[in-house]
């Protein structure tokens, strides 16, 4: 198990430019495929304290389950996580998770300060 992780979706340019990074630095990071492998709710709320964010702030609001779902910067954050949960689409990403801290790769060199 490495020491890194990364919330990964292969389909986003920023996601692969950032595991690409991790390895161009030597790291060979574990990659979680958060769509096929949607977090848990402990999971995410972790992710969020590690992240120093409030649950909306990691959301992507662009998204159509976003605006299907009727959420909002109003939405309590309980619901938001249960949101990202059911609909892992709708977590930013990608995250990348080391030394008990996380950070967004957007851009991908931002994961760099945590490692």
């Amino acid at each position: 198990m490495s020491d890194i992780t990364i919330w990964h979706n292969p389909r986003c340019s920023k996601s692969r430019q950032t595991l690409e990074l991790l390895k161009e630095k030597g790291h060979e990071p574990e990659v979680v495929e958060y769509l096929k492998n949607a977090p848990d709710r402990t999971q995410i709320l972790q992710a969020l304290v590690k992240l120093g964010m409030s649950a909306h702030d990691l959301i992507r609001t662009g998204e159509s389950a976003y605006k299907e779902l009727g959420l909002s910067k109003e939405t309590p954050d309980k619901v938001l996580v249960q949101a990202m949960h059911d609909n892992p689409i709708l977590i930013e990403r990608p995250i990348v998770f080391a030394n008990d801290k996380a950070a967004i790769g957007r851009p991908p060199e931002q994961v760099l300060d945590i490692l």
